[in-house]
């Protein structure tokens, strides 16, 4: 098995070192617009960089990691690559509000994962939505799945439901930061360092997202268990409610969601 990326950004980059992770770094091709870029990119990494004419030749797994805006201008070019294959292979694609569909009219009629990945796979605590054309083997689904074990967890969901999905799972982290940087605030307000105020926020909602995870325990259960009666802590939660905290991030996602369907229509 040979995995190629076009394009290696932050997010292509990213998925990189989470596939080298699970199988040798020789067996990564990458290729981008930005040759020294890419280059460079492979000589820290260890994959290898290979034009796209060879990568396209020579990769089972072959990922769309370019900015969905040039995803037509690309095509042109790599549809007449990939009629010229002899050999099976499957299209990964993270072009954000591009279709399996659409990549299929695109490029012709070969199977297609589609994903979803967020900025924390590069450490591998990452979530990625996934959905697969039927034409996808499911032997190549899972070798798909190994090959991106590194990277975090994974939830499968229909396409349908993807612009919703990356509004909480894709632009949540920009949300989480945000309350991140209240908590310090807040903190800083209270007498504490900046640095150590922003060490507390952090490990807090680190914690408090493992304990979930690993527990399987409902938020809110969670909230009525740190809140005892006449304490400090339901003072600052009735504070969120009386801010209407819950319209505020529902909003933030709406919004989000709204423009990823606006997106997906250009």
């Amino acid at each position: 098995m040979k995995v190629g990326f076009i394009g290696c950004g932050n997010m292509g980059g990213a998925l990189v070192r989470a596939a080298i992770k699970t199988v040798n770094a020789w067996q990564v091709a990458i290729t981008d617009k930005d040759t020294a870029k890419a280059e460079a990119f492979a000589e820290e990494t260890g994959v290898i960089f290979e034009p796209l004419s060879d990568l396209i030749t020579d990769c089972h797994y072959i990922f769309l990691g370019v900015k969905p805006q040039v995803i037509t201008e690309l095509a042109s070019e790599l549809a007449p690559m990939l009629n010229g294959r002899r050999q099976g292979f499957v299209i990964v694609s993270m072009l954000a509000g591009v279709t399996t569909d659409r990549i299929k009219e695109l490029l012709g009629d070969y199977p297609v994962i589609r994903i979803m990945p967020n900025l924390p796979v590069s450490i591998g605590e990452g979530m990625i939505l996934y959905t697969a054309t039927p034409d996808v083997k499911k032997e190549e689904l899972d070798g798909f799945l190994s090959l991106m074990s590194a990277s975090g967890r994974f939830l499968k969901l229909d396409e349908g439901l993807f612009d919703a999905g990356t509004s909480v799972s894709g632009c949540g982290p920009a949300f989480v930061c945000q309350f991140i940087e209240a908590l310090t605030a807040g903190g800083v307000n209270c007498g504490l360092s900046a640095e150590d105020s922003r060490l507390l926020a952090e490990q807090t909602l680190l914690g408090t997202a493992k304990m979930l995870i690993q527990t399987g325990r409902d938020p809110a259960d969670l909230r009525v268990a740190v809140c005892s009666p006449g304490g400090s802590t339901i003072e600052g939660v009735k504070s969120l409610q009386r801010d209407n905290i819950e319209k505020i991030v529902s909003d933030a996602v709406t919004a989000s969601y709204k423009r990823n369907i606006e997106l997906g229509k250009k």
